[in-house]
């Protein structure tokens, strides 16, 4: 998520022969189930799980004979062009905080097609074998961790939530908070936890950190950071007429964290690349059963 802010052939050509109602699923000549073959699927800029999401299922649907295109844009221009209908669906909608505003002004005509990840949230993280576990633990052991907490970009929504909630409500206000951007956060988390040091930095959920380095979240009896958040799949009014099978399939889709954290770690914890495709293939044929239960 951009703070901020989310899928083996073998398998999928099995589920070639088995649709929604019995008929044809698709096939590399089109897909079946009366749905249409283009679909343009809308993806916020910088929001890794949605980026994830969506290089999963193009690829997924791809194999069934669709043509799926990926279109980056910000929230409100996606929200606006899915009420529209020129955008059939995006997979990133966090609620019910999040994006609640959009869903407020365009929900009327947009579809939800439900949540497939229900743990997404704001959370500070320390290295796993760290003698706190909760936030009303970290004030008196600071000094543990160098008195000092590490935080990403100055304008992110997560260091706005640490600064006016977390430090005062905890009392960390003794400790020095870093900010400068995710990747220098990510770094010293990397280098912290490889040379097994206490390190305290704010994170979210779902993020490929979870699935690289021996992580736990801090308690937050306080609330400070909020609840949980489910990631829903919006889409266009006309999306179930005009593609019925691919709408059931989102409606029914879920991914776990562990899948979700994995998936990520595997495309963006490398060397960068504008080609998602061959890792996300490898992915798929690592993960077989998943893959094929997002369109049985």
């Amino acid at each position: 998520m951009m703070l901020l802010t989310a899928f083996s052939t073998a398998a999928l050509l099995t589920l070639s022969g088995c649709g929604a109602g019995g008929s044809s699923a698709g096939s590399a000549e089109g897909p079946g189930n009366g749905d249409k073959k283009d679909v343009k699927i809308a993806v916020f800029n910088g929001w890794d799980e949605g980026i994830a999401a969506s290089e999963l299922w193009k690829a997924a649907l791809e194999k069934k004979g669709y043509n799926v295109s990926l279109e980056y844009a910000e929230p409100a221009p996606v929200y606006s062009g899915l009420s529209t209908g020129d955008y059939d669906v995006t997979l990133d909608t966090w609620l019910p905080i999040t994006h609640k505003s959009y869903i407020d002004k365009y929900g009327a005509d947009m579809e939800d097609l439900g949540s497939w990840n229900d743990d997404a949230k704001l959370t500070i993280a320390v290295n796993k074998d760290a003698p706190v576990d909760s936030l009303d633990e970290l004030a008196a052991n600071a000094d543990k961790f160098g008195n000092r907490l590490v935080g990403i970009e100055p304008g992110a929504g997560l260091t706005e939530a640490t600064t006016k909630k977390v430090i005062p409500e905890y009392g960390l206000d003794k400790m020095e908070y870093l900010t400068s951007s995710t990747p220098a956060m990510l770094s010293e988390l990397k280098a912290a936890t490889g040379a097994g040091e206490n390190i305290a930095v704010t994170l979210w959920r779902p993020h490929w950190a979870y699935d690289a380095f021996p992580l736990k979240d801090l308690a937050d009896p306080k609330g400070t950071l909020g609840k949980a958040e489910g990631i829903h799949s919006y889409a266009s009014k006309s999306f179930a007429k005009d593609y019925p099978a691919l709408s059931g399939w989102l409606k029914g889709f879920k991914m776990d964290s562990k899948h979700l954290y994995s998936l990520e770690n595997a495309m963006f914890n490398g060397e960068k690349t504008d080609n998602y495709g061959p890792v996300v293939q490898k992915w798929m044929d690592e993960n077989k059963d998943f893959v094929a239960s997002m369109t049985d």
